[in-house]
């Protein structure tokens, strides 16, 4: 139990001290008047396609001199940041009424390029004191006509800036584009521009330590807990009606199957076997591709490792809203650390299936493997996998929508607790269904079982996937190359870890059952 804790606390360490070096340029986030407070741009894109991201001057606004680009932390680098100085002084409860920062001309191809921008609707986000900004380049004036080529487009030209303080702090901020400050995009010509913002200080009683709540409470409102504790209680009936079910048959099974197998060993020896005994001589017959097997389940208790550790820090309370790239390090640095986990378990595995360390089959394998008799449809392998993988996904699947918006959305997600119950439900049921599948296959004298349960194990992942296309093409405004490329690439490696770290919960359950049921049995 040590050495989780002081890995977990390692971590967590090295998680904090990495974002206080990224955080703002005044650490301590106290300011006097007039003090200057950190402001960076950090990107634009695409509002419904997130993934889809540039650097925030790459669209032709004003660079002011001397931009500064702020050293970033590895989650920052991998979470896409790029934040550059921006071109707003917003000074410690310094209000500004309309200031002018640039003007410009833009030529033909600069408004050609803004033009495609608000086509696309793109927003920015820059960081203030570390509280994020969000906000629409332009917008698009339809006046309900329906020929695209009658649209009007437009720049705004006019931040307004409204800033809450604390004493000495910085609670809020929120940045509103003037609607009557525009630059006509429409036609292909040059367009003179003058750019300019406005900033309004307010004071409130919002203590500095509760600053961030905001940004989680949409998250938390009744009618999404609701949501989320109904996909709980579904989970749970789900689960102990598996549970009851697979209990009561496989114990009172299990009992006959005892009792008659008693039974036979006190008559007499040529009778006939049948059942899961009758391939006690093959059952522990080792798999093909021993070596491949043994990666997997290497790879998949890593993962398993790597989600456990992962929900301990979002508990604890590491990640927060907007703490840039927590996450990612603590990915990172944690797959880093584990990776022994997967050598350990594949090398111990592998030595294992040679015969050559640690492990006593409970019967002894006989020389030849037995010949498996013909079985329907219904118990081959894919149909097996589409049985498995249904039910711990219908368990998940309320919770993944919340997920998606908010791995490929904006929206916020903050309920680890739920998500930390749903996961151990998850688990749950992958460990039943492949040991009630696993029992069913032994009956049917079908003593291929290990990658069979591995197979049904990981399952999930690949429904998982199929959800990922129902919620590309009918959930989200997702659309264009390069989000698509990147939305089913990520999900595919996401879906492929799902695999490995199910499959290998399903085969551990299914590992122990087969090793209790045959030594409960008196075989040669």
């Amino acid at each position: 139990m040590r050495t989780p804790t002081m890995l977990l606390l390692f971590v967590g360490a090295l998680i904090f001290s990495g974002a206080g070096y990224v955080r703002s340029d005044a650490s301590d986030h106290r300011y006097k008047e007039g003090d200057v407070v950190p402001l960076y741009a950090n990107k634009v894109g695409p509002f419904h396609n997130p993934s889809e991201t540039y650097r925030y001057f790459d669209l032709p606004f004003c660079i002011p001199e001397g931009v500064k680009e702020k050293k970033e932390a590895l989650g920052e680098v991998l979470n896409g940041d790029r934040l550059v100085s921006a071109p707003y002084k917003l000074n410690f409860r310094d209000e500004k009424e309309s200031e002018v920062y640039c003007r410009k001309k833009l030529s033909k191809e600069e408004v050609t390029q803004f033009r495609k921008a608000v086509e696309k609707d793109y927003y920015f986000q820059m960081y203030y004191d570390d509280l994020p900004i969000w906000g629409f380049i332009g917008k698009v004036d339809k006046e309900i006509k329906s020929d695209p080529s009658e649209y009007k487009y437009f720049l705004y030209k006019h931040i307004q800036f409204e800033i809450l303080y604390n004493k000495d702090r910085v609670i809020e901020i929120s940045a509103r584009m003037d609607p009557h400050s525009l630059v006509d995009l429409t036609e292909d010509k040059e367009v003179d521009a003058e750019f300019m913002y406005t900033v309004k200080w307010k004071e409130t009683e919002t203590p500095f330590e509760k600053r961030m709540e905001k940004y989680s409470m949409s998250s938390s409102l009744p009618h999404h807990l609701e949501i989320h504790w109904f996909s709980i209680i579904n989970s749970c009936v789900t689960v102990l009606l598996l549970t009851g079910f697979l209990a009561t048959i496989l114990m009172r099974v299990l009992k006959n199957d005892f009792m008659k197998y008693a039974q036979d060993e006190e008559a007499a020896d040529d009778q006939e076997e049948t059942g899961w005994k009758y391939i006690h001589g093959d059952v522990f017959r080792f798999p093909t591709r021993n070596s491949l097997f043994a990666a997997s389940l290497g790879s998949g208790t890593q993962l398993f490792t790597l989600t456990i550790f992962i929900f301990m820090l979002a508990l604890v309370g590491v990640f927060y809203p907007y703490n840039r790239g927590a996450l990612f390090t603590a990915l990172v640095v944690i797959y880093a650390l584990t990776s022994g986990i997967a050598g350990y378990t594949s090398a111990s595995f592998y030595c294992q299936l040679e015969g050559k360390s640690w492990f006593q089959a409970p019967c002894r394998t006989t020389k030849y493997p037995r010949e498996i008799p013909p079985l329907p449809w219904y118990r081959s392998a894919v149909p097996q996998m589409a049985m498995a993988g249904f039910l711990p996904f219908s368990a998940i699947y309320i919770e993944l929508y919340y997920i998606f918006a908010s791995v490929w959305g904006h929206r916020i997600y903050t309920i680890y607790s739920i998500l930390f119950i749903v996961f151990i439900i998850l688990i749950i049921v992958t460990a039943f269904i492949t040991v009630a599948l696993t029992y069913f296959q032994l009956a049917a004298e079908d003593h291929q079982w290990w990658w069979r349960s591995f197979l049904c194990g990981g399952s999930t992942g690949l429904f998982i996937y199929a959800y990922c296309l129902y919620y590309y093409y009918a959930r989200s405004d997702m659309s264009g190359f390069m989000q698509t490329s990147f939305f089913f690439g990520y999900m595919a490696c996401i879906c492929y870890g799902f695999f490995l770290m199910l499959g290998t919960v399903g085969f551990r359950a299914a590992l122990l059952f087969v090793r209790h049921i045959y030594r409960s049995i008196k075989c040669e």
